[in-house]
């Protein structure tokens, strides 16, 4: 009877369905974190300081720029715009270029399979830096550093892209097949000669794809950091905005995403090959 005791209550709790465990287990604590979050919820919900008046105001505002929307003005600040938009792609080019050069050794140091100890965590240092804030923050402190226009853009470009591309390039390199590097250690080969024999025949075509993929990233960038005047396509839409000319404000936006859209496609198609 105690043996078909236990097969009974074995039975029984192998039936039940199997729940993964909590991740708190006493109900009262909780109930205290849902009440705190819930009571932080309302707080940050009072601080917004919503203004009906505001909300008005801001809808008014909307309809005047989705009306502009349905009429571009490719015509009135043609000048203006396609010298932003020129600007915009200079900038793109030469930030993707400067900063692929720079993040080609900055991967390679960044490589654990490559370099010591030190100089991987500086490198790596490095790039976590670069990639730690936001274009637009980073475009604010060049700005104010370099003045407005178009040289603070670059700079901010550059920041943002040398950290982009120098991680991927860091992993793709501890990725590589390591028998051409044994082969060449080997055979007594230099540092020097083991990366540029060894590493960067695999990783280059990955490296380029990547550019390409960075360059699409920098021109829409370009319009961004614009608005806080890092020069670009995006002062002429602040101008734009500023003076409520959303016709213009429509044209802009319009180019701006057929642009994106045809880079997309182009540098697509360019990355296919490579890769």
């Amino acid at each position: 009877m105690k043996l078909w005791g236990v097969t009974r209550s074995l039975v029984t709790e192998s039936a039940r369905p199997w729940r993964p465990p909590r991740m708190i287990e006493s109900a009262t604590h909780r109930w205290l974190i849902i009440g705190g979050l819930a009571l932080y919820g309302l707080l940050a919900f009072v601080t917004v300081d919503i203004d009906p008046a505001r909300i008005a105001e801001g809808l008014s505002r909307a309809s005047a720029f989705f009306a502009g929307w349905l009429r571009p003005d490719f015509v009135t600040r043609w000048t203006d715009i396609r010298a932003g938009l020129l600007e915009s792609l200079a900038m793109t080019a030469v930030a993707t270029a400067v900063a692929l050069l720079l993040s080609i050794p900055l991967g390679l140091a960044a490589a654990r399979n490559l370099v010591p100890g030190p100089v991987y965590t500086a490198a790596r240092g490095v790039l976590a830096v670069s990639r730690s804030f936001h274009e637009i923050l980073v475009a604010i402190l060049f700005v104010a550093m370099f003045g407005f226009g178009p040289f603070a853009g670059v700079v901010t470009l550059v920041v943002g892209s040398v950290g982009f591309l120098g991680k991927l390039l860091a992993e793709a390199v501890e990725e590589v097949d390591p028998a051409p590097l044994e082969a060449l250690t080997a055979a007594g080969a230099s540092w020097g000669s083991r990366v540029v024999f060894g590493v960067l025949p695999q990783v280059m075509p990955r490296v380029l794809g990547l550019a390409l993929y960075r360059l699409d990233i920098n021109f829409r960038e370009s319009a961004v950091i614009g608005l806080v005047g890092a020069g670009g396509i995006g002062a002429t839409l602040t101008t734009a905005f500023s003076r409520y000319e959303f016709e213009s404000v429509s044209a802009i936006l319009i180019l701006i995403i057929g642009m994106v859209f045809g880079a997309e496609v182009v540098s697509g198609r360019l990355r296919q090959r490579l890769l």
